[in-house]
């Protein structure tokens, strides 16, 4: 007799949390995500800047689940949900093929959002991916090289400016390590330029760093970039960006930012899965794309897709809406394994889902971090030392946890970043995929086209 079949699109916290709850459970699951690896996004930023490498944050897939038996891993992107015949259609390298299910666990993820102006992101990499902050890295330490190289002292400073679009956490711990690079780790090393003649702008449309935190912790954090060098320009809206620089509206009027180096920390929209889903079942979503779901994380109609983590549009008793953050989607996923525990047992499908908040953690530079949990609000030394211990328990593997404090030590003891390597191919291959297309789509195309060849004849 066939098992029920899980299959779980995404292995960020939602779906590796959900398929681990479900170890035990008498179900076969189907994971199929478009990396091979785990990511641990809230860490990108320390990948960008050379703190930590790709490995420490995004430990393989395979072998975080080596031990759970009912568990296939599939490489692929889901394009299509066929909620009628229970089949999810999936892209991957070269091959195209189809799933099906019982009980579908979306986990998606979020993608990077420029807010209706996708051409920003040829000039402003987002911060979702690997691949983002592996470009990103070559950027930055690669503009202090070509700072290097110039001199007209325009240029010098045109390549010697960093513009961070975003003032949340991310953006705002991407502006403090840039600075603490340019002002800590790097001074001394070039014969021609003093990195700390840096300028780090932070740039947000609204009216606050970290406003989510609050008023007490955000004017901390305010505070804290200042010391630091960083310019913060709050109520400036980007209007345009292109190689040499980026154009804002300000209080002051327009203005344009000499700029080489341009991240993109602004904005997050759902992946076209969502919109497809959506439209199929007929839910509706939010103006980002996020599904309007049931309080038992499901999609209205079809109890048999649960929607977790940042694809949600779902409100808590208090009538906020739910943050996407990586409790929201680690509780989510935990708590869809246990109802199709449930349902398969026969018991009762038992309370909705309610998230519990642990708390907010941003870090502004080393040794100086916020943290708001429940009513307590934390800035300095002690939330940083709580940033540290949360981010370790999350992190997945003993490995990785031993080498990211030894990487922790030698930054911010130290002055060293113990990962600085950085390539043309990372800064450029990007662009080169987008402007070439798919190699192992190209692949296919031409096996295909060779086997056409054979068979006329």
């Amino acid at each position: 007799m066939q098992r029920h079949r899980v299959v779980v699109i995404g292995a960020g916290f939602g779906g590796l949390f959900a398929i681990k709850a479900l170890r035990n459970a008498p179900v076969d699951i189907t994971l199929i995500n478009g990396t091979a690896y785990h990511l641990f996004q809230p860490l990108l930023y320390q990948v960008a800047t050379g703190i930590l490498s790709e490995g420490e944050i995004a430990p393989p897939i395979r072998e975080v689940l080596k031990r759970q038996e009912n568990v296939d891993v599939r490489l692929g992107w889901a394009e299509h949900v066929d909620v009628e015949n229970k089949v999810v259609s999936v892209s991957g390298p070269g091959v195209d093929y189809t799933v099906e299910y019982d009980t579908l666990i979306v986990a998606a993820g979020a993608s990077q959002s420029y807010f209706g102006n996708d051409g920003y992101a040829e000039f402003a990499p987002g911060m979702k991916s690997i691949d983002d902050a592996l470009e990103l890295r070559a950027r930055i330490f690669g503009a202090f090289e070509i700072a290097d190289l110039q001199s007209d002292p325009a240029d010098i400073d045109r390549w010697l400016t960093f513009v961070v679009v975003g003032a949340g956490p991310t953006g705002t711990e991407m502006a403090g390590q840039i600075a603490e690079l340019a002002h800590r780790n790097l001074p001394g090393q070039y014969k021609h330029i003093d990195p700390r003649r840096a300028r780090i702008i932070l740039v947000d449309a609204v009216g606050a760093v970290l406003n989510t935190f609050g008023d007490h912790l955000s004017t901390r954090a305010l505070r804290q970039l200042h010391l630091l060098g960083v310019e913060v320009e709050l109520n400036t809206k980007v209007v345009g960006v292109d190689a040499t620089g980026i154009e804002v509206e300000t209080e002051r009027g327009h203005e344009r930012i000499p700029a080489m180096t341009k991240i993109w920390a602004a904005g997050v929209a759902a992946p076209p899965l969502a919109r497809q889903i959506a439209e199929a079942t007929g839910a509706p979503t939010d103006r980002s794309g996020r599904i309007h779901v049931e309080n038992d994380l499901t999609v209205p109609g079809h109890p048999e897709i649960f929607v977790v983590g940042d694809l949600i549009n779902l409100n808590d008793e208090h009538g906020q809406q739910l943050p996407g953050v990586a409790q929201v989607a680690i509780q989510g996923g935990r708590y869809a394994a246990g109802l199709i525990k449930h349902r398969l047992a026969g018991k009762p499908a038992g309370k909705p889902f309610k998230y519990f908040d642990k708390g907010s953690l941003a870090t502004v530079s080393r040794f100086v971090a916020i943290a708001s949990i429940g009513k307590l609000r934390l800035s300095g030394f002690v939330a940083w030392l709580i940033w540290v211990a949360v981010h370790l328990f999350y992190l997945v593997g003993f490995k990785n946890r031993l080498t990211a404090v030894l990487h922790w030590f030698v930054s911010f003891l130290g002055r060293g970043r113990s990962e600085r390597v950085s390539t043309v191919q990372q800064a450029f291959a990007r662009q080169a995929i987008k402007a070439y297309g798919d190699p192992f789509e190209r692949a296919r195309e031409q096996i295909e086209a060779s086997e056409a060849t054979h068979t006329d004849a």
